[in-house]
Protein backbone atom coordinates (compact mmCIF):
# COMPACT_ATOMS: atom_id res chain seq x y z
CA UNK A 1 0.00 0.00 0.00
CA UNK A 2 1.28 3.44 -0.64
CA UNK A 3 1.16 5.80 2.01
CA UNK A 4 0.94 9.89 1.90
CA UNK A 5 4.30 11.18 2.99
CA UNK A 6 3.77 14.04 5.05
CA UNK A 7 5.65 16.87 7.38
CA UNK A 8 3.79 19.04 10.36
CA UNK A 9 5.06 22.12 11.21
CA UNK A 10 4.17 24.14 13.86
CA UNK A 11 5.95 26.57 16.94
CA UNK A 12 4.00 25.12 19.78
CA UNK A 13 5.62 21.14 20.51
CA UNK A 14 2.12 20.21 21.72
CA UNK A 15 0.06 21.08 18.41
CA UNK A 16 2.82 18.58 16.98
CA UNK A 17 2.57 15.98 19.86
CA UNK A 18 -1.55 16.33 18.31
CA UNK A 19 -0.60 15.72 15.07
CA UNK A 20 2.03 12.87 16.05
CA UNK A 21 -0.98 11.18 17.67
CA UNK A 22 -3.24 11.92 15.34
CA UNK A 23 -1.10 11.11 12.56
CA UNK A 24 -0.50 7.68 13.86
CA UNK A 25 -4.31 6.65 13.62
CA UNK A 26 -4.55 7.46 9.97
CA UNK A 27 -3.11 4.02 8.55
CA UNK A 28 -2.47 5.43 4.84
CA UNK A 29 -0.05 8.53 6.52
CA UNK A 30 3.07 8.51 7.22
CA UNK A 31 4.79 11.36 9.36
CA UNK A 32 8.20 12.08 8.07
CA UNK A 33 9.17 14.60 9.97
CA UNK A 34 7.90 17.25 12.70
CA UNK A 35 9.30 21.19 12.79
CA UNK A 36 8.96 23.91 15.37
CA UNK A 37 11.59 25.96 12.93
CA UNK A 38 10.20 27.37 9.73
CA UNK A 39 13.79 27.50 7.97
CA UNK A 40 14.25 23.72 8.65
CA UNK A 41 11.22 22.89 7.43
CA UNK A 42 11.39 24.86 4.03
CA UNK A 43 15.25 23.25 3.67
CA UNK A 44 14.15 19.72 4.41
CA UNK A 45 10.80 20.41 1.92
CA UNK A 46 13.65 21.68 -0.73
CA UNK A 47 16.14 17.92 -0.59
CA UNK A 48 12.74 15.67 -0.45
CA UNK A 49 10.33 16.54 -3.64
CA UNK A 50 8.80 13.11 -3.37
CA UNK A 51 6.64 14.52 0.09
CA UNK A 52 2.67 14.91 -0.69
CA UNK A 53 1.31 16.82 2.35
CA UNK A 54 1.97 19.44 4.74
CA UNK A 55 0.43 20.74 8.02
CA UNK A 56 1.00 24.24 8.77
CA UNK A 57 0.77 26.20 11.26
CA UNK A 58 -0.32 30.08 10.11
CA UNK A 59 0.48 32.21 13.41
CA UNK A 60 4.11 31.74 13.62
CA UNK A 61 6.73 33.92 15.59
CA UNK A 62 9.33 34.09 12.70
CA UNK A 63 7.01 33.73 9.59
CA UNK A 64 3.23 33.67 8.86
CA UNK A 65 2.97 30.08 7.47
CA UNK A 66 0.52 31.62 4.73
CA UNK A 67 3.55 33.57 3.22
CA UNK A 68 6.20 30.52 3.33
CA UNK A 69 3.53 28.35 1.70
CA UNK A 70 3.97 30.78 -1.17
CA UNK A 71 7.58 30.15 -1.09
CA UNK A 72 7.93 26.91 -1.74
CA UNK A 73 8.10 25.62 -5.09
CA UNK A 74 7.22 23.09 -5.39
CA UNK A 75 4.17 23.25 -3.31
CA UNK A 76 3.00 19.97 -1.45
CA UNK A 77 -0.78 19.88 -0.44
CA UNK A 78 -1.38 21.95 2.07
CA UNK A 79 -3.29 21.56 5.01
CA UNK A 80 -3.38 24.84 7.48
CA UNK A 81 -4.00 24.81 11.18
CA UNK A 82 -3.95 27.93 13.49
CA UNK A 83 -6.24 29.65 16.33
CA UNK A 84 -7.36 32.52 14.32
CA UNK A 85 -10.38 31.71 12.07
CA UNK A 86 -9.46 34.89 10.33
CA UNK A 87 -7.07 33.38 8.25
CA UNK A 88 -9.35 31.02 6.66
CA UNK A 89 -10.33 33.35 3.62
CA UNK A 90 -6.39 33.68 2.74
CA UNK A 91 -5.59 29.70 2.81
CA UNK A 92 -8.34 28.79 0.78
CA UNK A 93 -6.96 31.04 -1.70
CA UNK A 94 -3.71 29.53 -2.04
CA UNK A 95 -5.75 26.76 -3.21
CA UNK A 96 -5.23 24.99 0.23
CA UNK A 97 -6.93 21.31 1.04
CA UNK A 98 -7.95 21.71 4.41
CA UNK A 99 -7.82 24.26 7.12
CA UNK A 100 -7.88 23.15 10.48
CA UNK A 101 -9.25 25.60 13.47
CA UNK A 102 -7.69 24.65 16.77
CA UNK A 103 -8.63 22.78 18.93
CA UNK A 104 -9.41 19.96 16.67
CA UNK A 105 -10.78 17.09 17.24
CA UNK A 106 -8.85 13.11 15.60
CA UNK A 107 -12.47 13.29 13.44
CA UNK A 108 -11.61 16.69 11.97
CA UNK A 109 -8.00 15.84 11.23
CA UNK A 110 -9.13 12.19 9.75
CA UNK A 111 -11.42 13.94 7.26
CA UNK A 112 -8.82 16.53 6.29
CA UNK A 113 -6.51 13.62 5.42
CA UNK A 114 -9.01 11.83 3.92
CA UNK A 115 -9.51 14.45 1.18
CA UNK A 116 -5.51 14.51 1.09
CA UNK A 117 -5.85 11.09 -0.14
CA UNK A 118 -8.95 11.52 -2.45
CA UNK A 119 -6.91 14.49 -4.25
CA UNK A 120 -3.74 12.75 -5.00
CA UNK A 121 -5.50 9.34 -6.18
CA UNK A 122 -7.33 11.93 -8.45
CA UNK A 123 -4.20 13.16 -9.59
CA UNK A 124 -3.02 9.61 -10.05
CA UNK A 125 0.03 10.56 -7.96
CA UNK A 126 -1.19 7.79 -5.04
CA UNK A 127 -2.85 4.21 -5.33
CA UNK A 128 -3.81 3.27 -1.91
CA UNK A 129 -6.00 0.47 -2.82
CA UNK A 130 -4.92 -2.73 -0.91
CA UNK A 131 -5.70 -5.55 -3.70
CA UNK A 132 -5.01 -9.21 -3.63
CA UNK A 133 -6.05 -12.49 -5.30
CA UNK A 134 -6.58 -15.47 -3.79
CA UNK A 135 -7.55 -18.61 -4.51
CA UNK A 136 -10.98 -19.72 -2.95
CA UNK A 137 -11.47 -23.85 -4.08
CA UNK A 138 -10.93 -23.59 -7.64
CA UNK A 139 -11.66 -19.63 -8.03
CA UNK A 140 -9.17 -16.72 -8.36
CA UNK A 141 -11.05 -14.40 -6.33
CA UNK A 142 -10.49 -10.60 -6.12
CA UNK A 143 -10.15 -9.26 -2.32
CA UNK A 144 -9.94 -5.41 -1.50
CA UNK A 145 -8.18 -5.23 1.87
CA UNK A 146 -9.22 -2.21 2.20
CA UNK A 147 -13.08 -3.75 2.80
CA UNK A 148 -12.05 -6.29 4.91
CA UNK A 149 -13.11 -6.07 8.56
CA UNK A 150 -11.15 -9.08 10.23
CA UNK A 151 -9.36 -12.18 9.18
CA UNK A 152 -9.49 -15.35 10.95
CA UNK A 153 -7.89 -18.60 10.96
CA UNK A 154 -9.73 -21.69 10.25
CA UNK A 155 -6.77 -24.52 10.35
CA UNK A 156 -4.44 -24.50 7.52
CA UNK A 157 -6.88 -21.80 5.79
CA UNK A 158 -7.98 -17.95 6.71
CA UNK A 159 -11.33 -16.26 6.47
CA UNK A 160 -11.50 -12.77 5.28
CA UNK A 161 -15.19 -11.20 6.58
CA UNK A 162 -15.79 -8.40 4.96
CA UNK A 163 -19.03 -6.53 5.43
CA UNK A 164 -20.88 -8.23 2.48
CA UNK A 165 -19.16 -11.83 1.81
CA UNK A 166 -16.80 -13.94 2.97
CA UNK A 167 -13.53 -15.41 1.55
CA UNK A 168 -11.81 -18.60 2.56
CA UNK A 169 -8.11 -18.76 1.20
CA UNK A 170 -5.54 -21.33 1.76
CA UNK A 171 -2.58 -19.38 3.50
CA UNK A 172 -1.87 -19.05 7.67
CA UNK A 173 -2.44 -15.78 9.49
CA UNK A 174 1.42 -15.51 9.86
CA UNK A 175 1.64 -15.92 5.77
CA UNK A 176 -0.35 -13.03 5.23
CA UNK A 177 0.94 -10.78 7.84
CA UNK A 178 4.49 -11.37 6.81
CA UNK A 179 3.21 -11.12 2.99
CA UNK A 180 0.36 -8.78 2.59
CA UNK A 181 -0.03 -7.35 6.50
CA UNK A 182 0.44 -3.73 6.30
CA UNK A 183 0.06 -1.15 8.78
CA UNK A 184 -3.92 -1.92 8.55
CA UNK A 185 -4.27 -4.81 10.15
CA UNK A 186 -3.04 -6.28 13.60
CA UNK A 187 -3.54 -9.37 15.06
CA UNK A 188 -5.73 -9.55 17.96
CA UNK A 189 -5.89 -12.93 18.91
CA UNK A 190 -3.89 -16.16 17.84
CA UNK A 191 -6.92 -16.79 15.32
CA UNK A 192 -7.57 -13.10 14.55
CA UNK A 193 -6.29 -10.19 12.61
CA UNK A 194 -8.55 -6.78 12.47
CA UNK A 195 -8.55 -4.28 10.21
CA UNK A 196 -8.35 -1.15 12.44
CA UNK A 197 -10.60 0.80 10.02
CA UNK A 198 -13.09 -1.09 10.81
CA UNK A 199 -13.42 -1.41 14.64
CA UNK A 200 -16.55 -0.39 16.36
CA UNK A 201 -15.40 -0.66 19.59
CA UNK A 202 -12.73 -1.95 22.21
CA UNK A 203 -13.26 -3.45 25.46
CA UNK A 204 -10.93 -5.12 28.18
CA UNK A 205 -11.36 -8.73 26.81
CA UNK A 206 -12.97 -8.39 23.41
CA UNK A 207 -13.32 -5.77 20.03
CA UNK A 208 -16.22 -5.96 17.87
CA UNK A 209 -15.72 -5.48 14.07
CA UNK A 210 -19.33 -5.68 11.58
CA UNK A 211 -20.88 -5.90 15.22
CA UNK A 212 -19.07 -8.78 15.42
CA UNK A 213 -17.04 -9.98 18.46
CA UNK A 214 -13.95 -11.06 18.96
CA UNK A 215 -11.75 -12.03 21.91
CA UNK A 216 -8.36 -10.08 22.40
CA UNK A 217 -5.45 -12.97 23.20
CA UNK A 218 -3.53 -12.07 26.16
CA UNK A 219 -0.69 -11.63 24.78
CA UNK A 220 -1.59 -9.11 22.61
CA UNK A 221 -3.55 -7.20 24.73
CA UNK A 222 -1.06 -4.51 26.01
CA UNK A 223 -0.01 -4.00 22.38
CA UNK A 224 -3.66 -2.94 21.78
CA UNK A 225 -3.63 -0.80 24.55
CA UNK A 226 -0.77 1.07 23.52
CA UNK A 227 -1.87 1.21 20.02
CA UNK A 228 -5.02 2.50 21.57
CA UNK A 229 -5.05 4.11 24.34
CA UNK A 230 -7.76 2.50 26.14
Amino acid sequence: MEVIKAIALDDEPIALDIVKRFAAKVPYLALQRTFLNARDAEAYLQQHEDIHLLFLDVHMPDINGIDLFKKLDPKPLVIFSTAYPNYALAGFELEALDYLLKPYSFERFEKACQRAKEMLELKGILDTEQILYVKDGYQLVRVNLDEVGYVEAVGNYIRFHLADQEVLARMTIKDFLMEKGTQDFMQVHRSFVVNKKHLDKIARQSLWVFENELPIGVSYAKSIKDEFQV
